[in-house]
């Protein structure tokens, strides 16, 4: 009986010690992943939205209308939505390093040659193809977490990376107001080094990928054989373990009606996003008096320092809490109402409004991902990711091209309060998507309903 309750305590002490070494090795891979990976997404999103810092003098130089601008800002998502499944598909089968790589150099060059467009057809053009560099990147990102992260740490592992929005906006915003002031440097246009500087940055970062990025646990360079097997022994004990009712193939997760709905959330936050970002330093101009520059990039900074906040506290509080749609229901209302009310009020008001609309497009991402992924497993997961992701990003196509068309057919471009209202209606469509989901899953599951 003695013996019994000795080898009992041996392997509980044994458990205990392995949980403590799987705890350091997380905090270990998280460290040397995260900084990294969120560096990247901060070089992506400078180049997909700087154009927003260099909108009135790009266009006022080029001759570039405001129809030309929504459309050529909108069809980066367009082939960028419809590459998210297939890029996310070859990350798997080539790996993250070699893939990941490859991308961040060749969107960097595209981002950079945005410095010698001259107008609607050029400007377009390029657009796409950042469109195309860039498709493989964010789904390949959110599926890496997958593969380096136990569920458990994988919300604040992603809130943690999505702060990368609001730092590429909060640094973004002086950085491109400092660039514009280069404006007649060897008889260049600011907007032209803007372009061309932020896209050499981006090529640098795709050259150190290669030595910061790994394929899987098993052959990271930063850990040890024992520890990256434990690491893979983890996170694979966990995906066949039954907990969490999962798709293990395409076929399954197309089928379940909630991968649909919620492609349709994601959507209606990619428009919040986008609306907001190609015309925030517009509105914020506007509302101060003050042309696109340095004191309209610093006021800019105000809503994404917000969101950086948000970004990091709101994933931990909805993982401490758990009820991740109502909780992504919750923050798409007050978003969607925030911007449908930022048109109406005071200036400083206007600003506090934008503030919870800045938080609530970044911060809900982090939190809504932890929905889709737990309907994934196996081959599934990377496809099934790229395809909530495909359907979702043409909100940002959608974004600005729905902002101009309600701006004109209520008569009211100058202004922007008809855009700034449907976008607002649009998020919370989102919310209320959301909380259906969340009601849903309530009710008893068996293995009809999951499907």
């Amino acid at each position: 009986m003695a013996e019994t309750n000795v080898s009992t305590k041996r392997q509980e002490t044994t458990k205990e010690d392995k949980r403590a070494e799987l705890t350091r090795i997380i905090s270990k891979t998280a460290r040397h992943l995260v900084p990294f990976l969120l560096l990247m997404y901060v070089m992506a999103f400078f180049d997909r939205s700087n154009i927003s810092y260099a909108q009135q003098s790009y266009m006022a130089d080029t001759g570039l209308t405001a129809q030309g601008y929504a459309l050529g800002s909108g069809m980066f998502f367009v082939i960028y939505a419809f590459l998210g499944t297939p890029a996310n598909l070859m990350l798997r089968k080539v790996g993250a390093r070699k893939w990941l790589t490859i991308l961040t150099i060749v969107w960097g060059i595209v981002g950079a040659s945005m410095a010698f467009t001259n107008g609607t057809s050029s400007f377009i053009i390029v657009r796409v193809l950042l469109g195309v560099a860039e498709a493989g990147f964010f789904p390949g990102a959110i599926y890496l977490t997958t593969i380096f992260f136990p569920k458990k740490q994988q919300d604040q592992i992603r809130g943690l990376f999505y702060m990368g929005v609001p730092i590429a906006m909060v640094i973004g915003a002086p950085l491109s107001g400092l660039l514009l002031q280069m404006h007649g440097l060897l008889g260049k246009p600011g907007w032209f080094w803007m372009f061309l500087i932020e896209g050499i940055l981006a090529i640098f970062v795709g050259f150190a990928a290669w030595y910061c990025l790994d394929d899987s646990p098993r052959v990271a360079r930063y850990l040890t054989r024992d520890e990256g097997e434990l690491l893979s022994q983890a996170i694979e004990e966990e995906a066949n373990s039954g907990e969490v009712k999962t798709e293990s193939s395409m076929s399954g997760a197309i089928k379940s009606w909630r991968v649909w709905v919620l492609s349709i959330v994601y959507f209606m936050i990619q428009i919040g996003v986008y609306g907001i970002t190609f015309y925030l330093p517009t509105q914020v101009s506007g509302l101060i008096g003050k042309k696109v520059g340095m004191t309209v990039s610093l006021v800019s900074m105000i809503p994404w320092a917000c969101a950086l906040l948000g970004t990091w506290l709101l994933p931990k509080i909805s993982s401490k809490y758990g009820h991740h749609p109502q909780f992504v229901a919750l923050i798409l209302l007050v978003t969607g109402l925030a911007i449908a009310l930022s048109p109406f009020v005071p200036p400083v008001l206007a600003i506090v409004c934008l503030c919870f609309a800045a938080t609530g497009v970044v911060a809900s991402q982090p939190i809504f991902w932890r929905m889709p992924t737990e309907l994934f497993t196996g081959a599934a997961l990377a496809g099934g990711i790229g395809m909530v992701n495909m359907v979702g990003n043409f909100g940002g196509f959608f974004a600005p091209n729905l902002r101009v068309w309600f701006d004109t057919l209520f008569g009211t471009l100058g202004s922007g309060k008809a855009g700034l209202v449907a976008l607002g209606s649009f998020v919370l469509v989102g919310a209320l998507l959301s909380w259906i989901v969340g009601l849903s899953e309530r009710k008893p599951k068996n293995k009809a309903t999951s499907k």
